[in-house]
């Protein structure tokens, strides 16, 4: 947890006056990821975990989607030959011709996203495949997935100031079983960390499990979450109407507002049934 906190002199402000206290903040840093030797992106994130980071964007971006297309991810060397720890490249077992239409298709999605959301819709359904799993789950067993994830959250309790994705594996509607925690500044980078996580340990794609995350639901989460084929996918918050359109159009089931003893379910209710 080292990496991912900091701490900082604060001064307090409380019923009976101010003090002046140490205080423990999330770090956030830029990571420089790159394909193949070549400048690709650069996202802020919490550091840590940054190759399951890299591999899940990866992933949700359409250019990876079996785990035998990831190849190496190492970290970039400074000029004294030690590790940079905010640069990685990725090296990916795909043909050139491949990974050219795979920058170009990438590119449309991008251009459309936000512009007109039927077309950023249409773009994302050609390349994800429509989500058919009938897993379900009870909604008192729903209802324990927040808590589970608070529990979990190491870095948020220590900070306030990270965001959280958890993955659940439902053997059973009234069991689910935390696979899988990660936490970072930025929601849908918890949400990377956790696909690619999955895509190491070749569970994707993820037709038996629900993804939990804390905030809101935006159309990209949505899209990250279907690249990895979660067909439950939950938040203690609201979700866009880019995201539940997107999501219906997929049959992902999204619910959201998740907090005891209510929830939304706002799209494929089917998933969502009564105990045995």
């Amino acid at each position: 947890m080292s990496e991912s906190v900091k701490q900082r002199r604060a001064f307090k402000w409380r019923a009976d006056g101010i003090r002046e206290e140490a205080d423990q903040l999330a770090v956030e840093e830029p990571l420089e990821i790159r394909l193949g030797g070549r400048r690709f992106t650069l996202t802020m994130r919490t550091p840590g975990r940054d190759e399951e980071l890299a591999a899940g964007f990866l992933m949700a971006e359409g250019f990876v989607s079996t785990p035998g297309e990831l190849g190496e991810i190492r970290r970039l060397r400074d000029s004294k030959g030690a590790p940079d720890p905010n640069a990685i490249d990725v090296i990916l077992n795909v043909p050139a011709a491949g990974l050219r239409e795979r920058l170009k298709r990438n590119f449309a999605v991008s251009s459309s996203c936000g512009i007109c959301g039927k077309t950023s819709i249409e773009a994302i359904e050609r390349r994800i495949a429509p989500l058919t799993s009938t897993v379900a789950i009870t909604p008192a067993a729903l209802l324990r997935l927040p808590a589970i994830m608070r529990e979990a959250q190491a870095v948020f309790a220590a900070t306030g100031g990270l965001h959280a994705a958890a993955l659940f594996a439902l053997n059973s509607a009234d069991a689910p079983a935390i696979v899988v925690l990660r936490e970072d500044v930025g929601r849908h980078n918890a949400v990377d960390k956790v696909v690619g996580y999955a895509l190491a340990r070749d569970l994707v794609p993820l037709a038996r499990h629900a993804l939990m995350v804390s905030g809101r639901l935006s159309f990209e989460i949505v899209q990250k979450a279907a690249s990895a084929g979660v067909p439950i996918l939950c938040a203690v918050s609201a979700p866009s109407s880019l995201a539940v359109e997107l999501a219906e159009d997929l049959g992902m089931t999204l619910v959201g507002f998740l907090r005891e003893p209510n929830f939304n379910i706002y799209t494929h209710p089917e998933r969502i049934v009564a105990p045995s």
